[in-house]
């Protein structure tokens, strides 16, 4: 049944990306009575870039005798042109060579033929995000289609949430963005926006999932809903399919002063024999049911910060994926701005158990 569904849905998905794209790139016939013309986007090239210093330290005992637990320093640097009809990102993150990152073998034979080898660490550049987005406004709404490499982060304060995308075994202080490898459709009409991606893990789309994401907003509230399973896996492997439907919404009362939240349901089959040659591991053990879910709320500190977040989750058997770990987890999390350049991102937090505390904060310096 598996197999049959996900064939289906990769078919279905492929297809209307596919179509999208060729028609919506085709000159759209005028309408018998036009509608006033909203005013035309200035096309514009904006250059951004800043410099990122993040520390992390336990403050219980966690057997590590190091002065901090985890920190990095990077850099951030690309840009955006954007016009009424096209959108286009790059952005490349650079990581210094002092921080961890792999180390270089140089190998060179002298002239007597002895071999030399030699490890130099070296910077860690990589296209962090990077897409094409064509944008077809008209009576009906909006639709665009894009691909590249992009991004979908549901969460606020940074700890929790996107159950959607990341895995369950993985959160902590503004660990909750994530990259598709994808191409997708989008339509835009009055309160609702919707999405539709195909994101793949590989070159030949032998392994990778569908995306469908829908958000209204409604006043001063926002209704997001979202499904993701890897149907491709199953096309060319034998393997299980998970899926993942996750629910957020959020109300605001005044600025800076709501509260927000988000529920999953992640499942994944037991049919299969993942024991053959060709068997892919699954994201979750086979016959797994999780239920994870998290509330916040922002709160108003008079002008002192720009925004202050307190959030608790609970995940019902968090420990088959972290052992040891607490059901219950927390963070209370600050952002300050000083001036137009700079910006600290505070958090403590709770690690694997909820006594178990830390800090980590995030300083970065912008261009723009």
């Amino acid at each position: 049944m598996n197999h049959n569904f996900a064939k289906f849905a990769a078919a279905a998905a492929i297809t209307t990306s596919l179509f999208a794209s060729n028609v919506f790139a085709q000159e759209t016939p005028k309408a018998e009575t036009a509608a006033p013309e909203k005013p035309k986007e200035e096309p514009a090239f904006k250059l951004s870039g800043n410099v990122q210093a993040q520390a992390i330290k336990a403050v219980y005992d966690n057997d590590a005798d190091n002065t901090l637990d985890n920190s990095f320093l990077r850099a951030n640097i690309g840009g955006k042109y954007s016009s009424d009809d096209f959108e286009a990102v790059i952005n490349i993150r650079i990581f210094s060579p002092a921080f961890g990152y792999k180390n270089v073998t140089d190998v060179t034979v002298d002239q007597d033929g002895n071999v030399k080898a030699t490890k130099t660490a070296q910077d860690k550049i990589s296209a962090d995000t990077y897409y094409a987005k064509y944008k077809w406004n008209s009576d009906f709404g909006n639709f665009s289609t894009q691909f590249g490499r992009f991004r979908t982060d549901w969460t606020v304060a940074g700890n929790f949430g996107t159950y959607v995308d990341v895995h369950l075994s993985k959160r902590g202080f503004l660990a909750r963005d994530y990259q598709h490898d994808a191409l997708g459709i989008g339509y835009d009409v009055g309160v609702s926006s919707f999405s539709l991606l195909l994101g793949t893990y590989d070159s030949k789309f032998d392994t990778g999932y569908l995306r469908a994401e829908e958000t209204l907003k409604l006043g001063d509230a926002k209704i997001s809903a979202a499904y993701r399973g890897n149907v491709l896996d199953p096309i060319q492997h034998t393997a299980e399919v998970t899926h993942r439907i996750a629910g957020r919404a959020s109300y605001y009362l005044l600025k800076n002063l709501g509260v927000y939240g988000e529920v999953a349901y992640i499942t994944t089959g037991d049919g299969e024999d993942l024991t053959v040659a060709n068997a892919i591991k699954p994201e979750y053990a086979q016959g797994t049911d999780y239920t994870p879910f998290f509330v916040g709320l922002e709160i108003p500190t008079a002008g002192i910060l720009n925004s202050f977040y307190a959030e608790l989750e609970y995940f019902k058997d968090r420990d088959e994926l972290n052992k040891g770990a607490d059901e219950l987890a927390w963070t209370v999390s600050l952002i300050k701005k000083f001036g137009k350049h700079s910006k600290i991102q505070l958090s403590a937090y709770s690690e694997n158990e909820i006594a178990d505390v830390a800090i980590a904060a995030r300083f970065t310096a912008s261009i723009q």
